[in-house]
């Protein structure tokens, strides 16, 4: 039997090796949203148009991201905003599982030659490019080669125990308790909030011999319950839709688990047949669970949306209407610490609002919509009022004697913050409508091409909106850092497009010749509702010292 300090080393070598894996799969996932975001949600939004087309573009995001949690979170923004049908995202979920299962898999090789690969290649990458996404694939290699570091560190560490009768009792244990190995699995799976972080510990821990492949099969069925579940609780406070579709998701999830571990349970040897040695199996059975539930579940999405509906209707906000001039007015301006913050938070309401008016915009390029379209110019009459009620308030603040000198900054930064939002909701209420309008008066349409690009772009523009609200809410430089350098990027793509319907001019294309100047005058409008909100990131900058070290300070005055 080991020795308790043993034991004890053993405990911390497993809590640090689960650690270092779990902060990997962070590192990978973030470098591919950085790489990839728009790319990602371009895809994700295209592939509503089929429910197949949906549950294979969610395997693929799931595999670039290592995470159908991550997917999940994205699809909601869609779902929420009536971008994506419940069934449809339902679907790019389900697929998700499918694609997070088969990172289970790559990630089991192993090749020696690979952490040290992945690792030089990684760090020069990191730290000798200046090309932003190329520094992002640097972070997803050097995650890649700490997962595997990770997971030979857990292999080390359990190396000792496969003679400690005491520790193969316990583990033995949970060989014959399948309840309790399903219920630890979804619990960890939950609590480092991956489920192939937890699905690979439970696979090695099988490899090393100390783990049974009944028990562990039953940690990875459990591991699919607690993986559904973290998205469930990280969208507690999305709107309606988004939580219909995360708990159909769960349901079907977490109920095919429970499922497949009854129907486990009363089979002799089930797992035989998944593979020659128990590790195999284990894994196998954790990407065959997955295969079997996207191949039953996909003809009752529907149905599931209509049940996840019924179980979890949508409320109107009591709330909604409110008037946020009354909270300025209602506010302290004795405590210019809590009279900011009152600012800053309706800054913030007025710039979702403005995010609300540009997502509605952009359906009415396809189907014009009058009544739709007076709704948006209702919304900008709001933001007009709101910004002339901020204007005031931060005036009769700045006269106040007891604000400090950050105090002071941050009340002008605010102001600058809001003129910037309230030109960026003039823009969507005169400019995107009018142009709207026109395309539909002129009976024209742009050319298939133009209209995916106008699309794309359109969608680009929204994802810095959001990352800019971000921003303002967290005050985070990396995240100022990456919202100012989107502002250049959106500059060069729509210079690119720009470019390519003057092509299409040239080769003589009717739809680009007959909507040429709308075309070009929405990307224009577009990239200027962008730099509206990028400026949020620019008093961060300046206060972290970046702009004065940085290019990015070259694009502060256009």
């Amino acid at each position: 039997m080991l020795e308790h300090p043993n034991i004890l080393l053993f405990v911390l070598q497993v809590a640090g090796a689960a650690s270092l894996l779990i902060w990997s799969v962070r590192l990978v996932r973030t470098g591919v949203e950085r790489a990839l975001s728009v790319q990602l949600r371009r895809w994700l939004r295209r592939s509503a148009k089929s429910r197949l087309m949906a549950a294979l573009t969610g395997t693929g995001a799931a595999i670039l991201l290592q995470s159908s949690t991550a997917v999940a979170i994205l699809v909601s923004n869609f779902v929420s905003k009536g971008s994506i049908a419940i069934p449809v995202g339902l679907a790019i979920l389900i697929g998700a599982d499918v694609g997070s299962a088969i990172v289970a898999q790559l990630l089991l090789v192993q090749q020696t030659f690979l952490i040290p690969l992945l690792l030089v290649i990684g760090v020069a990458l990191f730290l000798r490019s200046s090309n932003g996404n190329r520094r992002q694939v640097g972070r997803i290699l050097i995650g890649l080669s700490l997962i595997f570091v990770s997971l030979d560190m857990i292999r080390s560490s359990a190396e000792p125990l496969i003679d400690s009768p005491g520790t193969v009792a316990a583990m033995q244990y949970l060989g014959t308790d399948a309840m309790t190995a399903f219920f630890i699995g979804a619990v960890f799976a939950w609590v480092v909030h991956s489920s192939v972080a937890a699905v690979l510990l439970f696979v090695t821990l099988v490899a090393q011999g100390l783990l049974p492949a009944t028990g562990a099969a039953a940690m990875v069925l459990g591991a699919n319950l607690g993986g559904a579940f973290i998205a469930y609780v990280l969208t507690l406070s999305a709107p309606t839709p988004a939580r219909q579709m995360v708990l159909a998701n769960l349901i079907l999830r977490g109920g095919g688990a429970v499922i497949a571990l009854i129907v486990l349970t009363r089979l002799d040897q089930p797992l035989i047949w998944l593979g020659g040695d128990d590790a195999q199996q284990t894994i196998n059975l954790h990407l065959a669970f997955n295969f079997c539930l996207v191949f039953f579940v996909m003809p009752v999405l529907g149905p599931m949306a209509k049940l996840a509906e019924a179980l979890l209707p949508e409320k109107t906000d009591p709330m909604e209407g409110l008037d946020g001039s009354y909270v300025l007015e209602t506010a302290s301006l004795e405590n210019p610490e809590r009279a900011l913050t009152v600012a800053t938070r309706e800054v913030l309401n007025v710039g979702e609002t403005i995010e609300t008016m540009l997502r509605a915009v952009g359906p009415l390029y396809q189907v014009w919509d009058a009544g739709f379209a007076q709704a948006i110019h209702e919304k900008h009459k709001q933001v007009q009022a709101r910004h002339q009620a901020l204007k005031l308030f931060l005036a009769q603040l700045n006269r106040e004697d007891g604000l400090d000198e950050y105090e002071s900054q941050r009340s002008h930064d605010l102001a600058n913050i809001a003129a910037n939002l309230d030109a960026a909701s003039d823009a969507i209420s005169r400019n995107l409508i009018d142009l709207a309008r026109r395309l539909n008066a002129q009976g024209v349409a742009f050319s298939d091409q133009g209209a995916l690009e106008i699309e794309d772009f359109h969608d680009r523009v929204l994802t810095n909106v959001q990352l800019g609200l971000n921003v303002l809410m967290t005050q985070n430089p990396d995240a100022a850092r990456e919202l100012v350098a989107a502002k250049e990027k959106v500059r060069s793509v729509e210079q690119d497009l720009q470019k390519e319907h003057l092509g299409r001019l040239r080769q003589g294309l009717v739809e680009s010749i007959e909507t040429s100047s709308i075309h070009q005058e929405t990307l224009r409008t577009l990239k200027q509702i962008n730099t509206s909100f990028s400026m949020i990131g620019y008093p961060i900058l300046s206060e972290s010292g970046d702009l004065l070290a940085s290019r990015l300070t070259g694009g502060a005055g256009e």
